[in-house]
């Protein structure tokens, strides 16, 4: 769980802002839901702070709400088209143009390597959180 939180928390302050949590809903595509997040502050906020700590985090997540691991595992396992684990190039590739999008394999080479930080050659659960928080988060700034 703290895992989780850690990649919600993109600029480490130990709490998540409502922007944050935004970043996260677009990376796992539950756009629909964002207009729903300053509800769920509401209630996960036990503290009024209008920040979600770790502690609310995981209250909030005992009783069913916001995003669960099983949702960005979900997201992740939708480039994992062989299930091994790991996202490589070919796989980006195939999932973007079933979305309609152009991309060279080339192009996902470079997105694979730009974030594959042990050097496999492909993308596992961790990489592909760290691509997921630090890309949205720069977007959305």
């Amino acid at each position: 769980m703290k895992r989780v939180f850690d990649k919600f928390d993109s600029n480490r302050d130990g709490k998540i802002s409502q922007q944050e949590y935004k970043a996260i809903l677009r990376a796992l595509g539950k756009e629909n839901t964002i207009e729903e997040v300053p509800r769920i502050f509401r209630v996960a906020d036990l503290d009024g702070d209008g920040f979600i700590d770790f502690n609310e985090f995981v209250e909030a997540h005992k009783h069913g709400g916001g995003i669960r691991a099983r949702d960005i595992q979900s997201a992740f396992r939708t480039f994992d088209l062989n299930g091994d684990g790991k996202i490589t190039a070919e796989e980006v590739m195939r999932v973007l143009r079933n979305l309609g999008e152009r991309c060279s394999l080339e192009d996902c080479r470079r997105m694979v390597r730009a974030v594959d930080t042990d050097g496999d050659g492909a993308v596992d659960m961790n990489e592909f959180m760290t691509m997921m928080t630090h890309t949205l988060t720069s977007n959305s700034n």
